[in-house]
């Protein structure tokens, strides 16, 4: 991974009427050879940027380079393969022949064809109709497809969307098999679990804005102390005696806004004050944790 931006967003802005505001002045960056994740519930904004980076639409206002070219331009659509929204391909062509219609209208070397179905496990069922596929096939014929041009940048919106688990575990092993070869992807997910798993970085829209961009670690932040001791009353007076930030309590365990490399000391003072401790871990706020807060109000809160 390097510091180079495959896309580079600036002030991007989508307005379809008057009072329906889909993507307001976005800044996004995505980093060369990193999984991307875009997250942010249904609504939030997501498939119009995604449709916005990929030359289907036309921004309102403010600008972007995807590979280092306009989004939509020939250049640009040359190192660019995307999977925007559900895959639709010919229902009584099979598989393999629709990768052959699609690689004559993008100018796709047809020796892909063969390559790109294995790399999505589809090569056993390629001869079958398209209208035969299972969700899961279909998705992943979706990505042979976005795969034909042997593109720099992948764009994939909801490509576990409708999958059953053991397919979205395979959809999972896919994207990070890409992500190996050296190439960009940037996935779009309302599903916390997947990005978890699946994204070196991650951006949280919320109405339109980003409201937050880093790492799964970054965004959630320094953890905390979970505390069980007793008695409750002596443990609290001693905690609030060393300055914990913050100490809330409930059926005698404690959470505790601290360093959790205080907790040494923390064990040492209440045992030394003569309070039992039967527990104390360190606490970690899970990805759905900062989703929730982000979005809450909008997303005017801060993580």
């Amino acid at each position: 991974m390097t510091d180079n931006y495959v896309i580079e967003t600036r002030g991007l802005s989508k307005r379809y009427a008057r009072d329906v505001l889909a993507v307001d002045g976005l800044e996004l960056r995505v980093r060369q050879g990193e999984v991307y994740g875009f997250l942010g519930p249904n609504g939030a904004g997501k498939t119009t940027t995604l449709r916005m980076l990929s030359g289907l639409l036309h921004p309102t206002s403010g600008s972007a380079t995807v590979v280092g070219q306009p989004p939509g331009s020939p250049a640009g659509l040359a190192k660019l393969g995307a999977m925007v929204e559900t895959p639709a391909f010919y229902p009584y062509l099979s598989g393999r022949d629709n990768l052959r219609v699609m690689a004559r209208y993008t100018r796709a070397a047809a020796s892909r064809i063969e390559t790109v179905l294995q790399q999505v496990d589809l090569s056993d069922r390629a001869r079958h109709k398209f209208k035969t596929y299972s969700t899961g096939m279909k998705q992943r014929l979706g990505v042979a497809a976005a795969l034909l041009k042997d593109p720099e940048l992948l764009i994939l919106d909801e490509p576990t969307s409708g999958l059953d688990p053991q397919g979205t575990v395979e959809m999972r092993t896919l994207i990070r098999g890409i992500a190996r070869e050296g190439r960009t992807v940037l996935l779009s997910s309302h599903l916390l679990n997947e990005v978890e798993q699946t994204c070196d970085r991650v951006g949280v829209i919320v109405k339109g804005h980003l409201v937050a961009e880093g790492t799964i670690d970054e965004l959630r932040g320094r953890g905390g102390l979970i505390l069980r001791a007793s008695p409750v009353d002596r443990a609290r007076t001693v905690l609030g005696q060393l300055g914990a930030a913050s100490v809330q309590v409930k059926d005698g365990r404690f959470t505790l806004d601290v360093d959790p490399a205080q907790a040494a000391v923390i064990n040492r003072r209440l045992v030394e004050a003569g309070v039992d401790v039967s527990e104390l871990r360190e606490s970690e706020r899970s990805l759905e944790d900062v989703f929730l807060q982000l979005t809450e109000d909008g997303g005017r809160g801060k993580a």
